[in-house]
């Protein structure tokens, strides 16, 4: 027997199998291959809107997509009172619809089309909003606006749709200084008597029942500083809520230029540990104090007997925790205090005023005390406990302040 013939024969027989199944492989797959179909092109907006209706107010609205292909939102022609960001997207993703408030006396609409995967869908989103009226609204035209008894600048801020002028009951000591679409600046003489008060009216010509009267009312003079802080407007009017709140050394130069100022913390990395809140100031932060200095009391022509009335609230945490409650007070500059500190004891009551507001209208929230000898020199400091307060009691001492008035006596 040739066993060479028979070994060959059997190798042959190998090497045929195998390409068989190589043959079958490529045969399976190019099968599979040619009859597979691309995924469905798919494009929905979750519970199928066709369109939004907003108020005069505006709105911003959200709205989640389903695809698996690129899409895009392209307004029906360029407008500027509707914004959709983003107008793009690759598969599924959220978009919204941003819409300005509107203060014409017309309605307005325009539509929206999606293009998906370079073609346009059949069904168009509309959006819509209804038109205004006439409206003048004035800040502060129910509680009025308070000026104290030095020359001072102050503003009225007017939102209006309509053309409008102003007049005074009594003008002869105020004056315009600015005026434009939406602020009238007015300038307030110095006070030397008695508090005095004039009724400042906006009004339309074209509608005469649009009408806004708004009192100013000067301190009389001898009131020399008087800050209620209403120019700050960060964080939260809740005491233990203390983001978004502002250091003193972040402030805007406008805020700054209102005269207040705070000691460097040394031991707090050269800080002004004073922080901004709506409307009120707080003192300190954990392990460190912090002052507040008044501007000059440049109204003085004489040493001078001075009250000093404020309002302040101390430090409690949500659950109850107690910050010592210490206010130093003295001033730089000539004169002497009447007292060095006070203790502030008026304590928050979170469940009967959770949104720490009534407290600030609490008899026990105002304090005071007396300087004699003040001069045009002088200023006034505020200090919560001291500087550095890791070892000192509770190593907390942070205090809140506002309404700052100093007054001369006899």
């Amino acid at each position: 027997m040739n066993t060479n013939k028979i070994f060959n024969l059997r190798e042959k027989l190998k090497l045929v199998f195998i390409l068989s199944i190589f043959c079958i492989g490529i045969f399976s797959s190019c099968t599979k291959d040619e009859n597979e179909l691309p995924e469905e092109a798919y494009f929905l907006i979750e519970e199928n809107p066709t369109g939004i209706l907003a108020d005069t107010q505006g709105i911003t609205q959200s709205y989640v997509v389903r695809s698996n292909r690129p899409w895009k939102i392209k307004p029906e022609q360029e407008i500027n009172w509707v914004k959709v960001f983003p107008n793009e997207g690759e598969d599924d993703g959220i978009f919204k619809f941003i819409i300005d408030e509107n203060i014409t006396f017309d309605a307005r609409n325009i539509n929206y089309s999606f293009i998906v995967d370079g073609t346009e869908q059949p069904v168009l989103f509309r959006v819509e909003q209804v038109a205004n009226i006439p409206f003048i609204v004035v800040d502060e035209s129910e509680s009025g606006v308070s000026i104290p008894s030095a020359q001072t600048n102050f503003s009225i801020n007017v939102k209006a749709n309509v053309e409008w002028t102003y007049t005074l009951s009594d003008s002869s000591w105020l004056s315009e200084n600015t005026i434009s679409e939406n602020e009238l600046t007015i300038n307030a003489e110095k006070n030397k008597g008695e508090t005095r008060s004039t009724t400042l009216t906006i009004n339309s010509i074209e509608y005469p029942n649009l009408n806004k009267e708004i009192t100013i009312t000067q301190s009389s003079g001898n009131v020399i500083l008087e800050e209620n802080f209403d120019w700050l407007n960060y964080g939260s009017t809740i005491f233990y809520t203390y983001s978004g709140e502002v250091r003193m050394d972040t402030w805007t130069i406008d805020e700054m230029n209102n005269g207040w100022n705070s000691t460097e913390n040394v031991d707090s990395s050269n800080q002004k540990v004073v922080y901004a809140r709506t409307g009120f100031l707080k003192l300190g932060k954990t392990g460190y104090g912090g002052d507040l200095i008044s501007p000059f009391l440049t109204e003085l022509e004489e040493p001078t007997n001075l009250l000093v009335t404020f309002k302040a609230v101390p430090y409690q945490t949500k659950a109850g925790t107690q910050d010592d409650n210490t206010l130093r007070v003295s001033v730089i500059g000539p004169g002497a205090t009447s007292v060095n500190s006070i203790t502030i004891d008026n304590w928050p009551d979170y469940e009967t005023d959770p949104n720490c507001t009534t407290i600030w209208q609490d008899e026990a929230s105002n304090y005071q005390f007396t300087i004699t000898g003040a001069t045009a020199e002088t200023q006034i400091k505020f200090l919560g406990g001291d500087y550095y307060l890791k070892d000192i009691g509770k190593g907390k001492n942070r205090i809140f302040l506002d309404e700052i008035k100093v007054k001369i006596i006899e």
